[in-house]
């Protein structure tokens, strides 16, 4: 940033000397008289006045130096520090959790991943417990769904039926036979902090059509009338929770949340459908449940899946 200085010409007014013997001029050659015959005398220079703009534009050059540097000091002492060291620009937390880094699996050999051209049934060849989204910080596994390595994160359909109501699950166990389901993959974990419970299922079938035939036919059955989840009454869908902005292509997210009247806790859930896997996302809380975290929480479940 430069400053632009405008200083008036010194002397900016004229006076008119009076003609007395005692008047002189503002500044008065002084002469020494000429030697007979010699070279006409030159007359001494006046002595050099510096123009008042000058010394304006001398001040306000080092006062931009000295500020200059005193801006990079101040600049470079609040980039090099995190913003929570600094109270006027501490970020307060929005109430997301913290997770492990995530990693897509590795595939194996002539593999390819579920929505790439050259995987035109779009199934997932990587082990679907590796697809599971990790646990966050602060939390305590579910024992009854206490994922583990290899088979020890599959749960019997039975365990996967106690997310519904009762008088449903016998259709649903007819359902998930007949459309081929494979295997179910599972892991819960609570909140230390808040007691909020949460519990993440992927079913997988012999290929997406089963997948999506089951899905569309019998889980979110109607727009406004899914399948009903144990304790839930009564729901409200909403498409618009900002899961297209974490960059997934080839999944589909359904958002259902529990509206009042309701019970002691409060129920959010989730279906994420990508190729031959649907995934449910199911969160509780006695009370009131945030929607940060449980829309976190199915943000990070599609990218494991896209």
């Amino acid at each position: 940033m430069s400053d632009r200085t405008t200083s008036a010409a010194s002397g900016g007014g004229t006076s008119t000397a009076t003609a007395t013997s005692t008047a002189i001029s503002p500044v008065e050659e002084v002469t020494t008289p000429a030697a007979p015959g010699g070279p006409a005398p030159v007359p001494e220079p006046a002595p050099r006045r510096r123009p008042a703009a000058l010394f304006a534009a001398l001040r306000w050059t080092a006062a931009a130096v000295v500020f200059g540097a005193l801006g990079t000091t101040v600049a470079y002492a609040v980039t090099d520090r995190d913003r929570t060291d600094i109270p006027t620009l501490a970020t307060q937390g929005d109430g997301r959790w913290t997770y492990p880094p995530l990693a897509r699996p590795t595939l194996p050999v002539g593999a390819e991943a579920p929505f790439t051209a050259g995987n035109r049934g779009q199934i997932h060849y990587a082990d679907l417990e590796q697809l599971l989204l990790p646990a966050p910080e602060g939390s305590r596994p579910d024992p009854a769904l206490a994922a583990g390595k290899g088979a020890k994160s599959r749960v019997p359909v039975s365990r996967f039926l106690q997310e519904y109501a009762k008088d449903t699950r016998g259709s649903m166990a007819a359902d998930l036979r007949d459309n081929g389901l494979r295997h179910i993959a599972a892991r819960g974990w609570t909140m230390t902090d808040d007691g909020t419970s949460t519990r993440v299922y992927l079913l997988r079938f012999n290929s997406s059509a089963s997948q999506l035939f089951f899905f569309g036919t019998y889980l979110r059955g109607t727009k406004d009338a899914p399948q009903r989840l144990k304790d839930v009454e009564r729901l409200s869908s909403a498409q618009d929770h900002g899961y297209e902005a974490a960059g997934v292509t080839g999944t589909d997210t359904y958002f259902y949340d529990e509206i009042a009247p309701r019970g002691p806790v409060h129920v959010r859930h989730a279906y994420i459908t990508a190729g031959d896997t649907v995934a449910l996302v199911v969160q509780s809380r006695k009370g009131s449940l945030p929607a940060v975290p449980f829309d976190q929480t199915v943000i990070l479940q599609n990218q494991l899946l896209g």
